[in-house]
């Protein structure tokens, strides 16, 4: 097992011990915005979040209406982040979608 897949079993094998909800699929701004503060989403394995590029937002606000979101937010897990993308159909990403709306609105 490659050290980035160890990284994302147990990423994962976290979410699902501390209650954040990916086996439930129940996609929430609430759990967009704890991902977007995880340095370990997408098995990044450089203590980068969302959070580090994009300080509480900051930068976002007309993101949300980014018809190509999902690509952009899965170049920054590839890129910056080093992790590797999220399927844009799961709750994962339907949260960080959700959360990256949500700033428009604040």
């Amino acid at each position: 097992m490659t050290k980035k897949n160890l990284i994302l079993a147990l990423t994962f094998s976290f979410l699902l011990a501390t209650g954040i909800g990916v086996a439930a699929e129940k996609s929430s701004a609430d759990l967009g915005q704890q991902l977007f503060n995880d340095a370990t989403l997408g098995g990044s394995a450089d203590d980068k979040s969302c959070n580090s590029c994009h300080a509480e937002g900051k930068g976002l606000e007309k993101a949300g209406a980014n018809p190509k979101l999902t690509a952009a937010i899965n170049a920054c897990l590839t890129g910056q982040m080093g992790g590797e993308k999220i399927d844009g159909r799961t709750a994962p990403m339907r949260s960080l979608k959700m959360y990256v709306e949500s700033l428009a609105a604040e």
